[in-house]
């Protein structure tokens, strides 16, 4: 990896751990796998998967969302993105 993309992988790992929020998946540690040379982040478990593969997992079961799991998962997301923009971070 290429000296300025290890030094942008460190950046985010340092602006993951510092947020603190009920609605973004929270950082616990970072580690280097040195025998495929991957960046390993090991985060907060998501029970429920993430939001791609719940809307995969609903289209291939031809299943839509409710109208009230939507504005749920709408106002999480916009919840998340207040989150990170009251640390300055935009996403």
């Amino acid at each position: 990896m290429p000296q300025k993309e290890k030094e942008n992988a460190l950046n985010e790992i340092r602006l993951l751990a510092s947020i603190e929020s009920d609605f973004i998946i929270s950082y616990k540690e970072a580690f280097l796998d040195h025998a495929s040379s991957t960046l390993c982040l090991v985060l907060e478990f998501a029970e429920s998967g993430d939001l791609l593969k719940q809307i995969t997992d609903r289209q291939k079961r031809n299943q839509y969302y409710s109208e009230d799991s939507l504005w749920k998962a709408l106002t999480q997301l916009t919840l998340g993105l207040k989150a990170l923009h009251s640390n300055k971070i935009l996403h």
